[in-house]
């Protein structure tokens, strides 16, 4: 199916930013179509996993701290005054996109073929996983319900009068284990480097050095615990030791979904993140992105936010010129 319509903003993503976009772009009467990804998209999102946001104000109540309210919002969209400029395409990804003429050209993955003047990209990252005798599996249970945890100013706070460690070898690892020392004063506290040699700076050594913080290179061989019941005991290391622990942060990098971009020649960091002007717009004319895929700002609700309603307010004065012009 092509669809010849030519809409004025499409929405890629149905996480924090791609909600936020959306109501945005309705809010100030804008046509959108959404397109929130195929159930293996969800999967592979953080939005998917990430439960109990207790740093947003009002998230406390949901199970699924990002998926419930976006379901909740685009339910209100769609009765309310502004319902017939809102096309939600539900289980439905794109695979592809291509720039013709002034217009974007987006394939889904069920083969169908969509129009849009304006792009939001908003395809997130996902946290890379550590490997646990040769798997992700074993951590997935534990991931994200404040057992085994990602994000400093998300989850930090759970470390308060528990036994913790940080799973990574980079310098980036040793610092989560030294600020959520720093601010917790952890009963103890300790870096596990899954096999890998550290990659510590002479700073942040010292400073391990200084709190008395471990740094154990074993790999990781079980995860030890209860995930069912929300405990986790601790961790398995080369050689039967046993390491115990009752919340672990992993710090090992992300995964930019940025293949969207890309395809479309978008300028991305070293990192993979794309680089924006400060209203989102990429390299590529008409391509907006909003949330943790773009590149210099805070991975959190609040900035995906904040960076989505930019883009569907630039994109929204484009669109009023345009008019004002005609």
């Amino acid at each position: 199916m092509m669809s010849e319509k030519i809409y004025p903003i499409a929405v890629i993503g149905g996480g924090a930013a791609g909600t936020m976009a959306a109501l945005r772009a309705i809010l100030n009467n804008d046509e959108v179509i959404v397109f929130p990804g195929s159930s293996r998209d969800r999967r592979r999102s953080r939005a998917f996993w990430v439960a109990k946001v207790e740093n947003i104000p009002a998230h406390f109540k949901y199970r699924k701290g990002i998926v419930e309210p976006g379901k909740e919002t685009f339910s209100w969209i769609a009765e309310s005054d502004f319902k017939d400029n809102f096309h939600l395409i539900k289980n439905t990804g794109i695979e592809e996109i291509r720039k013709i003429d002034d217009f974007f050209q987006l394939m889904t993955h069920k083969g169908e073929t969509y129009r849009a003047k304006h792009i939001i990209l908003c395809t997130g990252v996902m946290d890379v996983q550590p490997m646990i005798d040769g798997s992700i599996d074993p951590i997935l249970p534990y991931a994200n319900v404040q057992l085994a945890d990602y994000c400093l100013r998300c989850d930090g706070h759970h470390v308060f009068g528990k036994k913790t460690s940080v799973i990574g070898h980079g310098n980036g690892a040793a610092w989560v284990s030294i600020m959520l020392y720093e601010r917790y004063k952890t009963p103890s506290m300790a870096v596990l480097t899954n096999g890998e040699e550290p990659e510590f700076t002479e700073e942040t050594q010292a400073l391990l050095d200084r709190y008395g913080i471990e740094v154990r290179k074993e790999r990781i061989t079980k995860v030890l615990g209860k995930a069912k019941d929300l405990i986790l005991e601790g961790f398995e290391l080369e050689g039967k030791t046993r390491f115990e622990t009752e919340i672990c942060f992993i710090s090992l990098g992300m995964i930019c979904y940025n293949e969207l971009a890309v395809q479309l020649g978008a300028e991305v960091d070293d990192r993979g993140f794309v680089i924006t002007d400060a209203k989102g717009l990429s390299s590529v004319e008409g391509l907006y992105v909003a949330g943790d895929l773009r590149a210099g700002i805070k991975k959190q609700i609040y900035t995906a936010w904040d960076s989505a309603v930019d883009s569907a307010d630039a994109i929204n004065g484009l669109i009023r010129q345009n008019k004002r012009n005609s």
